[in-house]
């Protein structure tokens, strides 16, 4: 295992532990407090470059897993430069394998977005689609390599990988695996950083050493039980914070020494293969996470009604289907100022994913009663 950015990372704690961080809103050019979801400021990994031509085109399929909340859907757009995820603060925004796509000079990283790891009680309490659990599955089996992401700044969970997780990883042994420390920007102990990837690693890595031999294990001889909460075969250990952008660009240079000579899946100027009217829903159903409370979000359905682009605008309108009238007035507010408030923060998020202007519409309905804003 190499032992990556430890001493940057080290630094990286000194230096941003007082230091108060700023995002940008795309619309108003304007400093705002940060917020789980902001697309890094500083530290973005360079724009993708044109390919030369005769060259060998490169490429490196990379499945990001972990439970939920931990930050995929924000590393990833940090690390790919641009919004193609939607995030919100609460669990299970993504509910469906998302894929983001980073083309630099030869070589193209695709990486696949994928639901947190859930049992089947949180399925129901979510109510989440039953090939919920599946989604994760098909982004592994078309990946080289799987990427576990960890929340170093959960007190609670930090020191043990969960069982899902490791579950995950035992099943697809044949594929490497690295791990990625995520919001490390949040920790203050230099000690704390060593012990943890020690203990998440079950101290496979000798501190000081660039590199290290990992025991080597038959996938059938690896045995997983209740009370194992480490891993003994990630390949490497990267330090990040995705909110801010800090490690993420040494990770992707790993990436891209890692890429596999073939042609590329996707054309050099596209971010995802997900369509426009996909992307439009799923960012109404993330701000809807964050507006409303507890679990009334869940039980949401989102629909497209309209989209059209017209002279680089893009004309879109989102139905949301509540359950009940009472539901009803909870999204709209008083007035409707709440679905307001709803409806100017997706129309930024879209502005910053489409990169042009963008005329939203978001209406509600229950009992053939119809409001819009």
């Amino acid at each position: 295992m190499r032992y990556n950015l430890l001493a940057s990372a080290l630094k990286l704690l000194n230096s941003t532990k007082n230091h108060n961080l700023l995002v940008v809103n795309v619309r108003s050019l304007t400093g705002s407090a940060q917020t789980n979801d902001a697309v890094a400021p500083t530290t973005r990994p360079p724009p993708a470059e044109s390919r030369n031509a005769g060259e060998e085109q490169r490429s490196l399929h990379i499945a990001v897993i972990g439970v939920p909340n931990v930050g995929k859907s924000t590393f990833i757009n940090n690390t790919v430069n641009h919004r193609v995820c939607p995030t919100s603060a609460k669990v299970h925004t993504t509910r469906q394998s998302n894929t983001a796509i980073f083309t630099t000079g030869q070589t193209q990283l695709v990486f696949y977005d994928t639901p947190g790891l859930v049992t089947q009680h949180e399925i129901r309490r979510h109510h989440l689609d039953q090939n919920f659990k599946s989604a994760y599955r098909h982004a592994i089996q078309h990946a080289d390599i799987i990427a576990v992401v960890h929340d170093a700044s959960n007190a609670w969970t930090r020191k043990e990988l969960h069982p899902t997780v490791l579950d995950t990883l035992k099943a697809y042994s044949n594929l490497p695996s690295f791990l990625v420390l995520n919001k490390i920007d949040a920790l203050k102990s230099k000690r704390l950083l060593l012990d943890l990837i020690k203990t998440l690693t079950n101290d496979t890595l000798t501190v000081g050493k660039r590199e290290v031999q990992v025991k080597s294990t038959p996938a059938k001889e690896i045995r997983i039980n209740k009370r194992e909460t480490s891993w003994s075969h990630f390949s490497d250990v990267f330090l990040v914070s995705a909110l801010t952008g800090n490690g993420l660009q040494e990770m992707q240079n790993y990436l891209v020494g890692q890429a596999k000579p073939r042609d590329w899946k996707f054309p050099a100027d596209i971010h995802t293969d997900s369509s426009p009217e996909a992307q439009i829903v799923e960012s109404v159903r993330a701000r809807l996470l964050d507006y409303l409370p507890q679990e009334i979000p869940y039980s949401l359905k989102c629909e497209i009604e309209y989209y059209s682009v017209e002279k680089n605008v893009v004309y879109t309108s989102v139905q949301v289907q509540c359950p009940t009238t009472r539901i009803e007035r909870l999204i709209c507010g008083e007035g409707n100022g709440k679905l307001r408030q709803i409806t100017e923060r997706v129309t930024s998020d879209l502005v910053e994913m489409f990169g042009q202007a963008v005329s939203l519409t978001i209406s509600t309905i229950s009992k053939g009663k119809k409001t819009a804003a």
